[in-house]
């Protein structure tokens, strides 16, 4: 599995918007495509006109199968990254 950063840009209008969204997103990976693809974690911005917006990684079979859980999850999908190293500075808090 290649590791990916994926966009989803300015979204959703509240943080109840996007835990309504991820908690489906969710469901659709476990239940349709677990062979697939893994979510790791999100990371939620706010967008310069208000909207919320996250950033996304997985770890996914290839750039279709991101796109593909995407699509199902109705979620926009504006950029994939594939991630090449991570450098680790710090533990998480």
């Amino acid at each position: 599995m290649q590791t990916y950063l994926i966009f989803h840009r300015g979204a959703w209008e509240s943080e109840a918007e996007v835990d309504d969204a991820f908690a489906f997103s969710s469901r659709v990976e476990d239940e349709e495509m677990r062979d697939q693809l893994r979510g790791i974690r999100y990371y939620v911005i706010e967008e310069e006109d208000g909207t919320l917006g996250a950033v996304g990684v997985y770890q996914a079979a290839d750039e279709d199968a991101l796109l593909e859980h995407a699509q199902k999850a109705e979620l926009p999908a504006d950029e994939v990254v594939p991630v090449i190293d991570t450098v680790l500075i710090r533990d998480d808090p």
